[in-house]
């Protein structure tokens, strides 16, 4: 077959399947394609929360974010806005945020407004005295056929951020955040 014949027919095929997956989510039919990740950190929560919502050392985490810098004048607050340089298999791309939550020591909540929509999540909960549970919940939606690319990006986005939780635990379990 033609090469254009098949990547029409793609084409059709991933619209067709976009359309249905909007339809599947907005009737509430199939929930959106968030990403759920927990990790518990063998340090109190004052600790866990001073590092992880210090956004100017979220590079040193994340391991994809190659730049982060304020917007917004400090201190950190709903609506202050951020951008980030991030980088995944080589490609790079800016993330415009707006901070839509900020209650520390337990809530950090973001909203993506670039090239990818979506929103992402940080609770910091005490399970003992020197353990804290970080719940993050992310949302993203490509560009491009959005529904159909969240769900594609899904599996790939959880082991990187997946990743990212333990780089933070190492980091925090072996005292090396230089505070």
């Amino acid at each position: 077959m033609p090469l254009a014949p098949l990547a029409l027919i793609l084409l059709l095929g991933a619209t067709v399947t976009e359309i249905a997956l909007a339809w599947l989510i907005s009737t509430g039919r199939l929930r959106r394609p968030e990403i759920h990740l927990t990790i518990v950190i063998a340090a109190p929560r004052p600790a866990v929360w001073a590092y992880a919502s210090d956004i100017a050392r979220q590079p040193e985490w994340m391991h994809e974010m190659k730049r982060v810098e304020m917007l917004t004048p400090p201190p950190v607050a709903p609506g202050s806005r951020g951008r980030a340089t991030v980088r995944i298999f080589g490609i790079s791309t800016t993330d415009e945020v707006v901070i839509t939550q900020y209650d520390p020591p337990s809530t950090f909540a973001i909203r993506h407004e670039g090239a990818f929509v979506g929103e992402g999540l940080l609770s910091f909960t005490s399970t003992a005295v020197d353990q804290t549970r970080i719940d993050w919940m992310e949302y993203l939606r490509p560009p491009l056929f959005g529904h159909l690319g969240g769900f594609l990006q899904r599996p790939i986005l959880t082991a990187i951020f997946r990743s990212d939780l333990r780089r933070l635990q190492r980091i925090l379990e072996s005292g090396a955040t230089g505070s």
